[in-house]
């Protein structure tokens, strides 16, 4: 007998002893499971916040969230990982000079914002106390995104002939994000405007051997 003659029902079964195909994980709720979990761990905290809670506030089943967050953690890491995404995904901005590039990257925070990120932050330094391990994970959620974004700006500022790659450009790139980590995880103080202009002509200006303030 021929596939062909066999009934329908047989052709489409697996064959006995054969590994059943698992069901294809779905993540087209992510987003919203993560969403809540950011909103869960700003208004409790690291040490309140439970996977329990975020269910509930995504109305998603616990074991979805264990499934694919085996612990709080990882939970919570990929939630401030997406928030961080957010900040960078837009087009980069080209104003024909380094100082107007970084300038234009800063974007207007509301208070409530600024609050709320404040205790993100501080949610994220109460995890790494506990979790040390986790501190590279961290690392790469929290400064390795705005990192490349700068290497690019400063690559492009290399091209145009404004700074020359002599510079310790890898350095530089880390230094805004890094101090503003440290300025919400520890010092649990607000990243304003003018924090970060203090920074461009502060630190990453001078080091470039470029002018701070208004370019000429």
């Amino acid at each position: 007998m021929t596939q062909l003659d066999l009934p329908a029902e047989t052709v489409g079964a697996q064959a006995p002893g054969a590994p059943r195909l698992g069901r294809k994980r779905d993540h087209s709720r992510d987003p919203e499971i993560l969403d809540a979990a950011i909103e869960v761990l700003a208004e409790t905290g690291y040490e309140g916040m439970t996977i329990e809670m975020v269910a509930a506030r995504a109305k998603a089943g616990k074991a979805t969230l264990y499934r694919r967050w085996p612990s709080k953690a990882e939970l919570v890491l990929d939630a401030v990982a997406c928030m961080k995404r957010g900040d960078v995904e837009a087009p980069l901005p080209d104003t024909g000079t380094l100082r107007g590039d970084l300038v234009a990257l800063i974007k207007p925070r509301s208070i409530a914002e600024a609050e709320k990120k404040l205790q993100i932050m501080a949610g994220l330094a109460s995890m790494l106390s506990r979790s040390p391990e986790l501190a590279d994970t961290a690392y790469a959620t929290l400064v390795e995104p705005r990192a490349k974004v700068n290497r690019l700006l400063f690559q492009r500022a290399v091209d145009r002939g404004e700074i020359t790659g002599e510079h310790d450009l890898e350095t530089l790139s880390v230094v805004s994000a890094s101090m503003a980590s440290y300025r919400l995880m520890l010092l649990r103080k607000p990243v304003d405007r003018e924090f970060l202009l203090s920074i461009i002509d502060g630190v990453i200006l001078p080091a470039l051997g470029l002018p701070a303030g208004e370019p000429r």
